[in-house]
């Protein structure tokens, strides 16, 4: 039963899945996973007692894992409480799906709810299942290491802090004690390994007492004690050596180095003029504040700036013209500009910003706060409602926010008809200086559009999907007015800073009033209603103003893996269809004349009715932005694992043309026998570059038809001899006459070849052929899924591989035990 290598595997499963414990926020995984793996223990056992072949192995350790996990999350559902029932896989089903959608809803470390306890505990007993398989019951511990290797991966991949070196090393001597234990099971199984020293005269003859004077001492512990030293330093290599490396801990070794004080560790929050680069450029990718939220949909972002003022050149705030009546005191803040219309409800929000944060005077809070909880002098601009403080900084602060959060429609937002006058003058500011190219490119981009959001929906839609933009952080900040007349009419790469400034002056060149909001996404969830934000998270957008619904929010950046990670599109910047099935724009109202200080007409132009997606009658499709970024690692696994499944089939082929092809170069004499299979060559001459005596044609052809037995499932008897083996074989088969002598051909070929010193072998052409022949042979003696298997995943491929295997392993063993015994070759010097 392999009682002592089960547990061995068991244990290294155990050891490696500790290097899961960053994606979870308590330590309750682990007990999940033990069940798991002692499940799976029992099935492995319960199958090796009871004798059952080696594939039904990982068949009864699933069985019994089923049985776990049905009673652990299912067991009101299961028969006797432990029976799957179809109502209790079903629930495992459903339940799998939910900790699937909150896996990849929450950010690392996830709470460990039911559906997720549910997928770790069936991952790890599904890699306990392929670890026993391999190294138990097929007797191949080294490989088993890849399963093993699997398990830190998913952390790796999905955390940029990764494994810690202490939870790497208890996986890594988990490993080696299972590889250790395998050697020590293979040596055993030859019985006891001793080394013989003599001391004081020769070695006793085999079964006689030695003389006096001699004793005879075992030493078994000298491999064990090499084995242990080279273990100890691989996993010292393995542990040390990255941490050794600049770079891959950007806290130095253990952890210990990077410093808390000055550095990439110090959190800077962004600036509206220098800073929000930076910070999307971060390597550390710090935490920058969490926060709780009743919120029942996702909630908006948290703003710190709102920039009013474009220069021709940067986008810029106001400047702030603070007095002791602007402080918030606990009062509610005044309402904000313009929301009168649009639904509205109230949302709390709990925010704790982290104490790395420096120079933060501007607070972020989600739009529109009516009320602010925080100790200090903080204060209100209420034209922005931006939250900021003369002399005290958000870092390492709690607070609570109340906000209204405002829930426009499409058709609250087209039916939004004229702007205030202060509103006109101080948010449709455009500098003369603008290249006519620019508002050019406006006016054609939204062309048709009837209403102001119609146009707004036309901007979003061209830098999201229709104008041809790259998302690129290597793209430089802005700083003159030509960097965004470049991003508009020639590069068309850039980030969100880039999109937010430039929507917003196209929207100011229509007569939209708009402003550009810099702060950060919703960040990741992380837990139910708690959300973490870090650098990554920074962003600008642009804002613009509707009658009735106020500041509403626009996405221009492309958002998923192709753009800003974390961004999201509003609900009501989506084109909308109407009952009819045409897309509805809403009505076509006429907004109210104003001008402008420059004295130019506000007045968005009158155009013919279009739809907010434009011209085409087709539905717009979403702005998604990583749809192919999620199938490319589907269809790269399945490119993967065909061409894995295709390694057994190559090789097969590649075998056979190398033993033919070998055939028809000029032959050269090799040392002691060659490629004869049995005995030293007998001479001979060359004719038509094989040799007669060599017999190399005859040996392939045996060869091939070896394989061919081997790989249709017929039985092949080493100690056969040729002529008995052909006997055999055509007995087995009932072969017609021509396979019959085509099978007594290449029999006699072999027979000639190995025994004969004056007869020479058939041609290779005639041999070649008899494989051909014998081998459709085998084919038709067989049912079809044998043939499929010979074709595709022949047996012997597998058998040559497993011996390439075996001989590395011998020559490395070999190499081992020489760099063992170098010191004491070189004392003997």
């Amino acid at each position: 039963m392999r009682i002592r290598m089960t547990v061995m595997a068991a244990v290294a499963t155990l050891a490696c899945s500790i290097g899961l414990y960053p994606l979870f926020a308590t330590g309750r995984w682990f007990w999940t996973g033990l069940g798991a793996v002692l499940a799976v223990v029992c099935g492995a056992l319960v199958s090796r007692r009871l004798r059952l072949p080696a594939p039904l192995d990982p068949l009864c350790g699933l069985a019994v894992l089923l049985l776990y996990l049905t009673v652990a999350y299912a067991s009101g559902e299961a028969w006797l409480g432990f029976v799957p029932s179809p109502g209790a896989l079903t629930h495992l089903a459903d339940l799998a799906g939910d900790g699937w959608h909150a896996a990849n809803r929450y950010a690392a470390p996830v709470p460990l709810v039911p559906g997720i306890g549910l997928l770790v505990a069936a991952g790890i007993g599904v890699v306990a299942v392929l670890v026993d398989l391999l190294a138990v019951r097929l007797h191949r511990a080294a490989p088993a290491g890849l399963p093993l290797l699997a398990m830190y991966s998913v952390p790796a991949a999905v955390r940029q802090d990764g494994v810690g070196w202490l939870a790497f090393g208890v996986g890594a001597l988990g490993f080696l004690g299972l590889l250790m234990a395998d050697a020590r099971e293979q040596v055993g199984g030859w019985g006891r390994a001793v080394t013989v020293h003599r001391h004081g005269g020769e070695l006793p003859l085999a079964g006689a007492a030695p003389p006096s004077g001699q004793r005879l001492r075992v030493d078994g512990g000298r491999r064990a004690a090499s084995g242990r030293r080279i273990a100890a330093g691989s996993v010292a290599i393995a542990v040390l050596l990255p941490m050794a490396v600049p770079g891959v801990h950007p806290r130095g070794m253990f952890g210990m180095g990077g410093g808390k004080g000055k550095g990439t560790q110090t959190v800077t929050t962004p600036d509206p003029l220098v800073s929000l680069k930076r910070e999307l450029t971060r390597l550390d990718d710090s935490v920058v504040l969490t926060y709780h939220t009743d919120d029942p949909d996702d909630p908006d972002y948290l703003r710190l700036y709102a920039l009013d003022r474009f220069d021709g050149d940067r986008w810029t705030y106001s400047k702030l013209r603070s007095s002791s009546a602007d402080r918030l005191s606990g009062r509610t803040l005044p309402p904000p500009p313009g929301l009168s219309i649009a639904p509205v409800h109230e949302v709390t929000t709990r925010v704790k910003v982290s104490g790395e944060v420096r120079d933060m005077s501007f607070l972020p809070v989600p739009y529109a706060p009516s009320q602010v909880e925080i100790g200090g002098d903080w204060r209100v601009h209420s034209r922005s409602m931006m939250i900021y403080s003369l002399s005290d900084s958000a870092g390492g602060r709690s607070y609570t926010v109340k906000s209204l959060r405002a829930e426009p429609t499409a058709a609250d937002l087209s039916a939004a008809t004229g702007y205030p006058a202060d509103v006109v003058s101080h948010y449709t500011d455009v500098p003369k200086n603008i290249p006519p190219q620019v508002r050019t490119l406006a006016q054609n981009v939204t062309a048709g559009a009837a209403t102001a959001r119609a146009q707004a929906v036309k901007l979003q839609r061209w830098f999201t999907l229709t104008g041809g933009f790259t998302y690129d952080l290597s793209t430089p900040a802005p700083q003159h007015g030509n960097d965004l007349v470049d991003f508009l009419l020639r590069s068309k790469r850039g980030y969100c800073e880039q999109y937010a400034a430039s929507m917003a002056l196209m929207a100011r060149i229509l007569g939209i009033p708009s402003r550009v909001a810099m702060g950060y996404t919703s960040g990741t969830q992380t837990q139910p209603g708690t959300w973490v934000v870090r650098s990554r998270d920074a962003h600008a957008w642009p804002e613009l103003y509707f009658e009735g619904s106020g500041w509403v929010r626009f996405e221009p950046t492309p958002s998923g893996a192709a753009g800003q990670g974390t961004a999201v599109t509003p609900g009501y910047t989506e084109p909308t269809v109407a009952g009819g099935g045409r897309q509805d724009d809403g009505a076509l109202p006429t907004p109210t004349a104003t001008s402008r200080p420059d004295g130019s007409s506000a007045t968005p132009q009158a155009a013919p009715h279009r739809s907010d997606s434009g011209p085409q009658d087709a539905p717009a499709k979403r702005d998604s932005g990583d749809g192919g970024a999620k199938a490319a690692p589907w269809i790269a696994g399945g490119v993967l694992v065909l061409l894995l499944l295709a390694v057994p089939m190559v090789l097969r082929v590649l075998t056979r043309r190398r033993r033919w092809a070998a055939l028809t170069g000029p032959s050269r004499p090799r040392p002691g026998g060659g490629d004869r299979p049995d005995g030293p060559r007998p001479p001979g001459g060359v004719r038509g570059g094989v040799h007669e005596g060599d017999g190399g044609a005859a040996h392939a052809a045996w060869r091939e038809m070896r394989a061919d037995a081997l790989d249709h499932g017929l039985e092949w008897r080493p100690s056969d001899s040729p002529r008995a083996a052909a006997r055999r074989l055509g007995e087995l088969l009932e072969l017609d006459p021509v396979g019959t002598e085509a099978l007594g051909r290449i029999a006699r070929a072999e027979e000639l070849a190995r025994y004969s010193r004056t007869r020479a072998a058939d041609p290779p052409e005639r041999l070649r052929a008899d494989v051909r022949t014998v081998r459709a042979s085998f084919a038709a003696s067989v049912g079809r899924r044998t043939r499929w298997r010979a074709r595709v995943f022949p047996p012997s491929s597998i058998a040559q591989a497993r011996s390439a295997l075996r001989g590395a392993g011998s020559r490395t063993a070999d190499l081992a035990d020489r760099l063992n015994d170098l010191p004491n070759r070189l004392r003997r010097r």
